[in-house]
């Protein structure tokens, strides 16, 4: 075999860091050598939707194939290479002395487990390691901790507000905040009417059916549905602008009123879909926000439409991250309220007769997507009520969804989602009773359960188990002044009203897999 030619440093690109406008690549050096690889290490540590593990790989070859065509040198080892070690590690361990390299760079991971990973190898490789930023985020990983620095509570709002001023969008000259106010959220919990119709959908498709037979080759297991030959996802920056672009025009202007908003007919509604593209960085946040600001200033957008989006960036995208580096690692072990209940089997086939959970699940397993209310008020409203494992709950969400990486995904999920945090995040739980799901949608139409009965064999199985949430958990939340209401209402209740929801979901607890 013909020896390459030395290189004296390597540059690691990992899955998510997939920005061809990086500081890297401004100038072209032979003596660099880019490396992307596809590893056992990443495609198993957690059970993916195949569509990810497709997205991801095939987007990898897609930035390869464009360093290539710039003038850069690219090693890319694919899964099936007969080189390829399987773990990052070992593999940059091998590729250092084949190209008889000192250096190995790397861009600042997004990951606990993988910057720990790439830390203890450097300091055992024997060569020069170093890190870059990756350009990408509009905070630092300790800015969040800097600022919430001895507060009990490290709320969101407290972050946004700053994050508006600091990046002047959606500001007055006064540097007051667009419409006199910082947040609309009143006015973006509408239930969806079946009109302004849900645009068409704007991604690419691409045919990766030999990927996927390559995957299928080499063992890899995965869930949902792969559509390997209908691929929706961008897959490239150019792709990503697209699809930005297409957001902007066809569907932001309706995206505040209803993004809150559940519809069987319309999974998609006016969401972007741009979290995979941001998330492996084929897109900056900066443009993605100035896009949208511009539209309000064009007059294409209305404010609480584009006030809404801004904040889920800004605002809940850079804080969550905050919240991930300030408590990892031990974060992911949290379970405050001591839930322990393992997922029903439904939960990898959408099989269960209630509608709302149907819908969702096999939602997310035919397109690796889910919005935030499916994610938050549906499926993690149910694992909250029902007592399900935080920790397994957040290994299924980080596995199914096209757009999580643990650094986003983990504070959502065992913070906002299933208050294991103690309530670091949320001021009270996400919880509801059938009576929000039914409000905020059709999901409740057609389903075997009653959203109105709260004991009996039709009895929706939210409603009793949301009075025993409370119940269950009096002394820890009784206290909480958000949730005076909802105690006061339960106090209320003749007792033997209250045996009954109690003993109703008990029952529910006990057959979760028969629901």
């Amino acid at each position: 075999m013909n020896r390459p030619a030395p290189a004296h440093t390597l540059r690691l690109l990992l899955g998510d860091q997939l920005n061809p406008q990086h500081s890297w690549f401004q100038q072209v050096d032979a003596q660099v050598v880019y490396v992307l690889m596809e590893v056992r290490q990443e495609t198993d540590y957690v059970l993916h939707h195949a569509q990810k593990i497709l997205a991801i790989f095939a987007a990898m070859r897609d930035l390869a194939r464009q360093l290539r065509e710039a003038g850069h040198r690219v090693r890319y080892v694919a899964l099936d290479d007969a080189s390829n070690r399987q773990s990052i590690p070992d593999n940059l361990s091998a590729l250092a002395a084949h190209y008889g390299a000192q250096s190995v760079q790397w861009q600042q991971p997004d990951e606990w487990r993988l910057d720990a990973q790439l830390q203890a190898w450097a300091s055992t490789s024997g060569l020069h390691c170093s890190v870059v930023d990756s350009e990408h985020f509009l905070t630092a990983r300790d800015d969040l901790a800097t600022q919430m620095h001895g507060r009990r509570q490290w709320l969101m709002e407290h972050f946004y507000r700053p994050m508006r001023r600091r990046y002047q969008l959606l500001m007055d000259a006064g540097g007051k905040p667009l419409g006199g106010q910082w947040n609309f959220d009143h006015d973006n919990r509408q239930s969806w009417p079946g009109t302004p119709p849900e645009p068409a959908d704007w991604r690419p498709t691409h045919d990766h059916r030999a990927l996927w037979d390559m995957l299928q080759r080499c063992g890899v297991q995965s869930l949902g549905e792969p559509q390997a030959d209908a691929v929706r996802w961008p897959l490239n920056r150019a792709e990503a602008l697209e699809c930005l672009q297409a957001f902007i025009t066809h569907a932001l202007p309706h995206f505040g009123a209803y993004e809150d908003a559940m519809a069987s007919q319309a999974p998609r509604l006016f969401h972007s879909l741009l979290s995979f593209a941001l998330n492996v960085k084929m897109l900056h946040p900066l443009e993605v926000l100035q896009r949208a600001e511009a539209a309000y200033h064009a007059g294409h957008a209305p404010l609480a439409a584009v006030e809404g989006f801004v904040r889920q960036i800004l605002g809940w995208r850079e804080y969550v991250r905050g919240i991930y580096w300030a408590h990892m690692p031990g974060y992911e072990q949290r379970n405050a309220l001591g839930h322990h209940l393992p997922l029903p089997h439904w939960f990898w086939s959408g099989d269960t007769r209630m509608r709302c959970l149907q819908l969702s699940i096999r939602q997310s397993l035919q397109t690796a997507h889910a919005h935030h209310i499916q994610r938050l008020m549906v499926i993690g409203n149910f694992a909250l009520l029902a007592g399900l494992d935080p920790a397994e709950l957040h290994r299924w969400y980080l596995g199914i969804y096209i757009d999580t990486f643990e650094w986003v995904e983990l504070p959502n999920t065992l913070g906002m989602s299933q208050r294991a945090d103690g309530g670091l995040i949320a001021t009270k739980p996400y919880v509801s009773s059938a009576a929000y799901l039914q409000r905020m949608g059709d999901y409740c139409q057609g389903c075997a359960y009653h959203p109105k009965d709260k004991t009996g064999p039709r009895a929706c199985p939210f409603n009793a188990l949301y009075w025993d949430f409370f119940a269950r958990h009096a002394e820890t939340l009784g206290s909480n002044h958000r949730l005076a209401l909802v105690y006061r209402q339960w106090q209320k209740m003749p007792p033997e009203q209250q045996t009954a929801l109690q003993a109703h979901a008990q029952q529910v607890r006990q057959q979760l897999d028969s629901l």
